[in-house]
Formats: C-alpha cells, sequence, structure tokens
C-alpha cells in the first residue's frame, strides 16, 4: 500500500534513501526542540496553513540554531538569531558584555549567535559569511576590526550593501557610519588623570593598545590635552602601545617605571594587572611607588592585590542601547545612525595612593 505523502513529504512510512533518513532526522530533532509534532514542523517546512506565527516563528529559528538549511520557500524570512562578534573571551569584559547582550536579546525574542576569533580558527569575515548564510536578523559586533584602520573592512561593507541590521560597541573607523554605542573615552581619560594629578603624581604614563586601535587614539588625544592643561610638557616616554593583555601590560610598564613614572593610566584592566606584576619585579610596590589605573572594572577586579582602581564601563547600559538600535532597525522603526556616548566612572580602590615625595 502506498503512504501518503502529500500532508508529510518529509515523513512517508516509504523504504528511505539517505536524503530521506536525514530529513526525518530533522523533523524529529527540531519537534524535539521546540515542543511541537513532528506534522506541526512539516507543516511550517512545506509552508501549509494551521500553524500559529509563534509556533512557526519557533520551528524556524529551531531549524537555524541545528544548523539546518531551511527551504528554498521559507529563505526569504530572516531567522530571529542575531550574531554576536566578539574578539576574544580571555577579557573578562567580552563575556560580560556578551551576558547583557544576550539577555536583552532573549527578551526580545531573538536567539544569540556567539562568534569568537580565535588563533588559527574563523576570522570575522568567515563568520560574517556563516552569519548571511543563517539568515540572521542582525549582527552586534564588539571590539572588532571596525575599530582598527590598518584591518580588512570589506565584511562591513558587504552587511551595509545587505542592508542588515548592524550596531557596534565602542569606536569605530570614519568609513563606518553604523549606529554605534560607546564609552566616552575622553571622559575616561579625564577621570583617570584628574585622580593621579589630585594625588601629587606629576610623572603620569600611559598604556594604549595598538597604535591603529580608535578608542585608544581617542584615550592618546585626551591625555594629551590633560597633560597640557596640568602645565605639564608631554614626555616623549609617557606613552606606550601594546596588547590588551597581562603580558602585553607588563612588557610596557617596565620601560615607564625605568623613565621614572609614578601613576601609570592603562587602556584595559588585563594590561593594568601586567602594569603591577611589572612594577613589583622592578622591587617596587604598589601604590607606595607607584600607582596603576585600569580601564573596564572587569569582573574579580576587586579581588586583586591590591584590589584595582579603574575606570568602569557602564556595560549594562550599553548593552542594552546596542539591543535596542538594533531591533529598532530590524522593526524598521525610528533609529539614529550617530554615536551614543555613555560616561564612564572611575572606582577608587586600593592600586593608587598619594605620590611619594622625593628627598634629596
Amino acid at each position: 500500500m502506498q503512504a501518503n505523502c502529500v500532508e508529510r513529504p518529509y515523513a512517508c512510512n516509504v523504504t528511505r534513501v539517505p536524503g530521506e533518513v536525514t530529513k526525518t532526522r530533522r523533523l524529529a530533532e527540531v519537534a524535539k526542540k521546540v515542543g511541537v509534532s513532528e506534522a506541526t514542523v512539516s507543516r511550517v517546512l512545506n509552508g501549509k496553513p494551521g500553524v500559529s506565527d509563534a509556533t512557526r516563528a519557533a520551528v524556524l529559528t529551531a531549524l537555524d540554531v541545528l544548523g539546518y538549511e531551511r527551504p528554498t520557500q521559507l529563505r526569504g524570512e530572516r531567522a530571529r538569531l542575531v550574531g554576536l562578534v566578539l574578539p576574544e573571551l580571555g577579557n573578562p569584559i567580552f563575556p560580560a558584555l556578551a551576558e547583557v547582550i544576550g539577555g536583552a536579546l532573549a527578551q526580545q525574542g531573538f536567539t544569540p549567535v556567539l562568534c569568537t576569533r580565535t588563533a588559527g580558527g574563523l576570522s570575522e569575515a568567515d563568520y560574517i559569511e556563516m552569519l548571511i548564510d543563517q539568515q540572521v536578523s542582525g549582527v552586534v559586533f564588539a571590539g572588532g576590526h571596525y575599530a582598527e584602520v590598518n584591518s580588512p573592512h570589506e565584511h562591513y561593507h558587504r552587511l551595509f550593501d545587505l542592508r542588515l541590521p548592524v550596531v557596534l560597541v565602542n569606536a569605530a573607523v570614519d568609513e563606518l557610519t553604523f549606529p554605534r554605542v560607546s564609552t566616552d573615552d575622553m571622559v575616561a581619560v579625564d577621570q583617570a588623570f584628574g585622580h593621579l594629578l589630585s594625588l601629587g603624581h606629576e610623572r603620569i604614563g600611559l598604556v594604549l593598545g595598538p597604535e591603529d586601535h580608535m578608542p585608544s587614539r581617542r584615550k592618546l588625544a585626551a591625555f594629551t590635552a590633560a597633560s597640557k592643561a596640568a602645565g605639564f610638557e608631554l614626555d616623549d616616554n609617557a606613552v606606550e602601545h601594546a596588547l590588551f593583555s597581562l603580558e602585553g601590560g607588563q612588557a610596557v610598564t617596565r620601560r615607564l617605571v625605568a623613565n621614572g613614572f609614578t601613576g601609570i593610566i592603562c587602556a584595559s584592566d588585563p594590561q593594568a594587572l601586567g602594569a603591577i606584576r611589572a612594577v613589583r619585579r622592578a622591587g617596587l610596590t604598589v601604590p607606595g611607588d607607584v600607582s596603576v589605573v585600569g580601564f573596564d572594572d572587569s569582573a574579580f577586579i576587586n579581588c586583586t592585590d591590591p584590589p584595582l582602581t579603574t575606570v568602569r564601563q557602564p556595560i549594562e547600559s550599553m548593552g542594552r542601547a546596542a539591543v535596542t538600535m538594533l531591533v529598532n532597525q530590524i522593526d524598521r522603526t525610528a533609529f539614529t545612525a550617530e554615536e551614543l556616548l555613555y560616561e564612564p566612572e572611575l572606582v577608587v580602590r586600593g592600586s593608587t595612593a598619594p605620590a611619594r615625595l622625593l628627598t634629596a
């Protein structure tokens, strides 16, 4: 007796070739993930009526999450997936940001797809192609190549040409005009510099990220202006560039310490921890001999020895604003392409103290 294949072409009771087995497995997996019957999933995949909009959306999202390709007739509908592209998870600020953005996306009915670059792994451009293939509704970037002048930007232009909703977290190169939410780097440096100045430090150094990094360039401009306003002549040895890592901060701080700087501002908390290590290995103490200020206020940074004075990024507010800006683009409601600047907060702890007076 021939099976009825009209209503359920993905699950007919006939001897199956490998492709049909795959379709049956897909039905079962998607049905299990959504909590509906295989017949319901089949109706969605075949564009049949009789399924609620919410169930239809849930089935399509499950199909995308499980890595199955949508049927041709459904590819015009974008999945309720949002790419979240991060440079790494080693720096605690990025997992914190991912948690905020992921939670805010879930509240809006979207599923985040986390993409992180690894050495020898997929590039940012590779991830973008994968996300486009998955028919994502939009992409949020944090700490990506968009902030690096000398990095490739073609994949961003591709997203722009596709009119795919995108939001960037923190400063971008001028040619990219996507909506952005950023910490005000000028205010961050002013707060850190003013704090060290109030403690009597006159030899203040700055540890930044790579020279082509836009937030680092903003911090450098603020540091130059603050030094001039304080009546200090900017020392050629006062600014160092390094990777955003403990090892990077340690390597360049050795030179700052050797050149007599007693206050050091770092562009990340990992750099600041490296700076503290460099000070100690030079036979000095923090904050007795050298005061160190970080940037981010990462998780557990108050548990270090000494607890780190740092400039806190308003991650909660920025993450939620990024999601709102993205959803407004997806819904085609009013949104701004201008950069929203969020004011950071200086958190004073134990790594800064009054400058030690030099005696003849």
